[in-house]
């Protein structure tokens, strides 16, 4: 059967998933036999068949049927609709198989179940493909790095279905909304168009001559006339105006002398306003004379209660004392100056690091040592049974003072597995001792020290 290449990659880029304390790519070969001897064709079809390159940091991923290959991007809408379905009751049949392998008392198939129960799952839709129409998974077994297993393994395939109908709403909307605004306007027009002529008939009807009624006093009459009708917005009612503005000046024309009498009282009630004027007493705020001398004696007393907090000054030497002579022999320093001019030869040479972890296998810390020289070395790690796994890792130091330490890859192991290496970060403490933490991803991040050995 001729197979097509559907994906390549390294497996440094990429976290296998596993049960039972084995991953599923180790024994990928082992499943699809398993599945084929259990009449599952449907599903050892939707299985890509991995081959690992000869270094064992490399794998290819070929399609175990025939015909033409298309990504999952690239396939239309109702290619990938099927698609989505088979996968669905493929991925049913398989729990139901897992379940039922579990419960099986033999140990071969109650791994095989929990195996199986993580096979499908695949790091994300650039990995699924469509060969003759039908799915076919790549890089089975595996996550993305710092990911955990999906519960819903076919989620991301199903985020790029619903946008269309959000965009249609808006625009029926916008037009309803623009017809009832043109309507008000053409309505609006129609009041003003009425209103105009009545401001011109308004304006005619002026007749500024019915202005000779008050004889006696003509003049200021006239003149009072005249200036109203100037104007020409005003009508007859401006003849009872001009009336009482006349009998307002003739007023005081007739009444002499009571004006008199009034400027008389005016003058004596003004005189015998002068000499209440309590003007005198009013200078009289004495109040100044309580005791100054009082006053300055207060800000005495409060400079002797602040002299008085002199003593928390002595707590802050205590601490520094034993932080000199907690300093080990060993220890990693992180020099300040060093650290300032972006310097790690603080760090050249070869150390011991004590992970605050257990082995599953011995309950003991992993040994791991690092030799290190201008920012580049290796680590070497010892666990369960004289398992030794190595790496390369490489350091630097952030602006902010922060050594980080890294693995350029999984630690490859004796027994052919790899080890998860964890990212390293250390920032200076007391006295510039190092103070280090060992990330394995964003849940799990333990304590370390380094200690200096002498080879």
């Amino acid at each position: 059967m001729a197979k097509t290449l559907l994906r390549s990659g390294d497996l440094d880029d990429f976290q296998a998933v596993g049960g039972g304390g084995q991953a599923v790519f180790d024994s990928a070969l082992q499943i699809r036999e398993a599945l084929r001897l259990r009449k599952q064709q449907a599903m050892v079809d939707c299985l890509a068949i991995p081959q690992i390159n000869d270094d064992g940091d490399r794998v290819d991923w070929y399609s175990p049927v025939e015909g033409r290959a298309v990504s999952w991007k690239a396939a239309d809408d109702e290619s990938r609709f099927r698609a989505l379905r088979f996968l669905e009751s493929t991925l049913d049949s398989a729990a139901a198989l897992s379940r039922k392998s579990l419960q099986s008392p033999k140990t071969a198939q109650q791994l095989f179940g929990s195996l199986l129960a993580k096979a499908l799952q695949f790091p994300g839709v650039n990995h699924v493909f469509l060969v003759d129409g039908k799915p076919v998974i790549t890089f089975w077994g595996f996550v993305d790095l710092n990911e955990s297993a999906r519960e819903d393994v076919l989620a991301c395939l199903r985020e790029e279905e619903p946008p269309a109908p959000a965009i249609v709403m808006p625009e029926e909307r916008d037009e309803e909304e623009e017809a009832p605004a043109v309507a008000t306007f053409s309505r609006a027009d129609e009041p003003l168009l009425v209103a105009v002529p009545e401001i011109a008939t308004q304006q005619p009807p002026e007749p500024p001559q019915p202005e000779p009624q008050p004889a006696p006093v003509a003049p200021p009459a006239a003149v009072a006339a005249t200036t109203t009708p100037s104007k020409r917005r005003y009508g007859l009612w401006a003849l009872p105006v001009a009336a009482v503005v006349v009998a307002a000046v003739a007023a005081p024309l007739l009444w002499p002398h009571p004006p008199a009498v009034n400027e008389t009282s005016s003058a004596e009630k003004k005189d015998a306003a002068k000499p209440t004027a309590p003007q005198a007493i009013a200078p009289a705020p004495v109040s100044v004379e309580p005791a100054p001398v009082l006053t300055a004696a207060l800000p005495l007393h409060q400079a002797e209660v602040v002299a008085a907090k002199a003593p928390p000054a002595p707590p802050e030497e205590k601490p520094s004392e034993p932080t000199i002579t907690a300093i080990p022999k060993d220890a990693l320093v992180m020099d300040a100056n060093l650290v300032k001019a972006g310097s790690t030869r603080f760090l050249n040479g070869s150390w011991r690091v004590l992970l605050d972890i257990k082995d599953e296998v011995t309950g003991k810390p992993p040994i791991l040592r690092f030799q290190i020289q201008n920012n580049k070395g290796t680590a070497r790690l010892v666990q369960g049974k004289n398992i030794v796994c190595r790496s390369e890792i490489f350091s630097g130091l952030h602006d902010t003072g922060v050594l980080m330490i890294k693995s350029r890859g999984h630690a490859r192991c004796s027994d052919g597995t790899r080890y998860p290496m964890p990212e390293i970060s250390c920032t200076a403490g007391t006295s510039d001792v190092a103070e280090c933490t060992a990330r394995y991803d964003a849940k799990t991040i333990v304590p370390l020290t380094f200690r200096k050995t002498g080879s």
